[in-house]
């Protein structure tokens, strides 16, 4: 064999998963048709965060008067921020390049395709490794809208390279890529319309938050029509129907953000055996599939739709590889709604545990019950929610919208892959003053 790991793709599952390996010592070949970094960097969430903080900047500017602070004349220069954009995608890539290289892993840039469950073709070379992994991540999915392949219409990669910004931009889909742009252009001053198909928007939110953040967008240019259904797209127009109504916006971009469809074809993995369909490749909780020596990660398994968990599942195959038993859990996986204000999740909501018979507890409480998010707020709202079990006390959910909520979840994360009960986070100390105390007060609440 030529290689002991051979990953397909580079992303954030990939490249994870083949540091990981070189580390370890294993002879590992990576296998990227683009830029190091996946969608995730490139396309995906760095640079939207890029934005949006460049947005978030604008904001304060123009609203600083409330912090004792008066900026005259600010404004918004979409090509220095584009340009600061692909200054730190380069950084980032460079920096992946340097962690390969410091490893000893060889990339192989091209197109990959399994000729078995050891064979990679790669162009007119042909690699053989003992483990094949198989990391192609996903891809805008393209509902069968009649219209969707006219010239306004755009997906989320191609948004992320405008040169000039749009008159008025139309959203199909409320989810965390169309509510993230939405709160971009919006809260630069760009009248967004977003059309959602469902009841309410980022379904997988808890309803309470999810709803306080359309509250919230809606003060930043953003207009929600929610449980419609897109019936065409022209020529810079989008009808819909709500009920029985019909109506028709105008807009010169239409952002289709209607979710991810896996890559899974054109892989060759119907010559390795591996079994899979549409909806991803399957595996089990070592993200291993039905073929030995076959594993896979990411979103090309259609598990779950997260940067971080492709790298943490990347991890569990590069530890199962060299001796060490390890396997995916999914109870504690975070997510994050990059808006402003920005959601942090993790665990369960109040209705998925209701759906699953578990007898729960909740409690919330205002973010401005903190000081320091007083402080540091003169407008907008917050809450943190808890979820408990009813019967052991056991934290199963933390909920949060407001402040920088994604840079503190990862404590509760902590808490919940800890199995851990009100009186042990009684016990634990939090800084004074933080947003984060209120993790611990809201869950004193039902204690």
């Amino acid at each position: 064999m030529d290689y002991d790991l051979i990953v397909v793709g580079g992303g954030p599952g990939g490249y994870v998963a083949a540091e990981r390996a070189g580390e370890h010592g294993k002879k590992v070949l990576l296998i990227e048709k683009g830029h190091l970094g996946g969608v995730c960097l490139n396309c995906g969430c760095v640079p939207s965060k890029t934005l949006l903080n460049s947005a978030k900047v604008y904001h304060y500017a123009a609203h600083g008067a409330a912090y004792g602070v008066t900026v005259e004349g600010v404004k918004f220069d979409l090509a220095k921020a584009m340009s600061r954009k692909r200054e730190v995608l380069d950084t980032l890539r460079k920096g992946i390049a340097g962690l390969m290289k410091m490893n000893k892993v060889e990339v192989v840039q091209g197109t990959a395709k399994l000729v078995s469950n050891r064979e990679v073709q790669v162009g007119d070379r042909r690699f053989t490794g003992e483990n094949i992994l198989i990391a192609t991540g996903s891809s805008p999915a393209r509902p069968p809208i009649p219209g969707i392949d006219n010239a306004c219409v755009y997906d989320s990669t191609r948004l992320l390279d405008l040169e000039k910004m749009p008159e008025r931009l139309i959203i199909v889909g409320g989810g965390v890529i169309g509510c993230e742009f939405a709160c971009f252009f919006g809260t630069l001053g760009v009248p967004v319309s977003v059309i959602e198909m469902l009841p309410e928007i980022c379904p997988a939110v808890d309803v309470e938050v999810a709803k306080m953040l359309r509250q919230e967008l809606g003060k930043r240019n953003i207009t929600f029509h929610l449980g419609a259904r897109v019936l065409s797209i022209g020529d810079g127009e989008v009808t819909f129907a709500t009920g029985d109504k019909q109506e028709t916006l105008r807009a010169g971009h239409v952002l289709v953000a209607t979710g991810r469809t896996c890559n899974v074809a054109d892989l060759g993995l119907e010559a390795a055996g591996v079994d899979f369909d549409r909806r991803g490749i399957r595996i089990d909780d070592r993200c291993a599939t039905n073929v030995p020596g076959v594993w896979a990660i990411g979103d090309a398994t259609g598990r779950q739709w997260l940067a971080h968990s492709a790298s943490r599942m990347g991890e569990v195959v590069v530890h199962n590889l060299c001796g060490r038993p390890d396997r995916m859990r999914y109870d504690a996986i975070p997510g994050v709604v990059y808006t402003t204000p920005e959601v942090a999740t993790v665990g369960l909501t109040e209705a998925a545990a209701k759906e699953r018979g578990i007898p729960v507890k909740t409690a919330k409480r205002p973010m401005s019950a903190s000081g320091r998010f007083l402080a540091e707020h003169a407008d907008g709202r917050g809450v943190c929610k808890v979820v408990v079990h009813a019967g052991t006390n056991a934290l199963l959910g933390v909920h949060m919208i407001g402040g920088a909520c994604s840079e503190m979840i990862y404590g509760a994360v902590v808490m919940i892959e800890s199995e851990m009960r009100i009186n042990e986070i009684e016990d634990l100390v939090f800084p004074h003053p933080t947003v984060s105390e209120l993790i611990r007060e809201t869950a004193l609440m039902i204690h």
